[in-house]
């Protein structure tokens, strides 16, 4: 939980309806968009009244006299000011911006972030479409601060909406490449256990097999084996939850190279693996529909230094069996 949240207490009125309760809070937390609000609940910011042991669901029925803390993060800047940043631009069109986001860039603004997110860097390159968070617009996906590679973002209100849809209706095919801790007993495999908010560390997120998971599907091949210390993977991401891969990955006891936050506490340090500065993962492809001609698009990130660096030092210490060839 960010430590710039404001807690506020709100109770439901006698008078309201029982209701779904993001439905409930909308009506309560205006000017707030409905999305903005169920980030709220996505964040795990949203506790009943007395008990608060867990966050609540967006589904979870509020019935009158409810009363709710609820954590606020403090109101964004209206529109991010454009910021002379630098760029790699993967593709551009009238409607659509592909940038490879280098590790350590945050993809939009939010409570703790400064005047060098993407999207501020983006806006001092050209007009992103607005949306019904003025703080990000022109966002149709996001990736961790940590991960590089191709993210999306729309120039025009039709291009947004049309992008939007086609994540929601799993139209796109994202792939990642992934370097992590020891090897696979097989050679792919489908990882499908539901995400939510840890229940007691709010910046993590885990597999919640019972209330508050949301469905989340990876699908993953090795690629590249490096004796048994470590493995390249090249992974497919079927649904967009936080942390989505490195969570299931870390689920079946191979987490991400780098990645202090989801490495398991039984998995001992390995002083013989290189170090890594940071989440070894890279969003390296991204397939979709041209939001406008319909047209299939495909656009690939170049590998950044930093994974290039490790993993040629996985080879170089334990050798470099690979196993199936990248796809074209």
């Amino acid at each position: 939980m960010n430590t710039d949240s404001t807690p506020v207490v709100i109770s439901v009125p006698e008078s309201a309806a029982p209701d779904r309760a993001d439905k409930v809070l909308t009506g309560l937390l205006a000017p707030r968009s409905r999305a903005q609000v169920q980030r709220l609940f996505d964040d795990g910011l949203v506790f009943l009244l007395p008990d608060a042991s867990r966050p609540l669901t967006r589904k979870h029925k509020l019935n009158p006299g409810d009363t709710l803390r609820i954590f606020l993060p403090p109101p964004p800047e209206i529109l991010p000011s454009p910021t002379d940043i630098p760029l790699e631009i993967l593709f551009e069109d009238a409607h659509v911006l592909a940038v490879n986001k280098a590790s350590g860039t945050v993809t939009h603004p939010g409570a703790a972030t400064g005047k060098d997110t993407l999207v501020h860097a983006a806006l001092h390159h050209t007009a992103l479409a607005p949306s019904d968070d003025p703080s990000r617009p022109g966002i149709v996906h996001r990736l961790d601060k940590d991960t590089s590679g191709v993210i999306l973002l729309a120039k025009t209100p039709e291009a947004l909406a049309n992008l939007i849809n086609q994540f929601s209706e799993r139209k796109l095919e994202k792939q990642y490449l992934a370097l992590v801790h020891g090897r696979p007993t097989l050679l792919s495999g489908s990882i499908r256990v539901p995400l939510g908010r840890h229940p007691t560390n709010r910046v993590r997120m885990s597999v919640r097999e019972e209330e508050g998971g949301r469905p989340a599907r990876t699908d993953w091949a090795v690629e590249e084996r490096f004796g048994s210390c470590a493995t390249r993977l090249r992974c497919w991401l079927h649904t967009g939850r936080t942390h989505q891969i490195r969570v299931h990955l870390a689920h079946i006891g191979h987490p991400l190279l780098g990645d202090a936050t989801y490495t398991l506490k039984n998995i001992p340090p390995n002083r013989a693996l290189p170090p890594a500065a940071r989440v070894m993962l890279h969003a390296e492809r991204i397939s979709f529909f041209h939001p406008i001609t319909n047209l299939p698009l495909r656009i690939l990130a170049p590998i950044p230094s930093d994974f290039l660096d490790v993993q040629e030092e996985l080879r170089s210490r334990f050798g470099g069996d690979r196993i199936m060839p990248t796809p074209t």
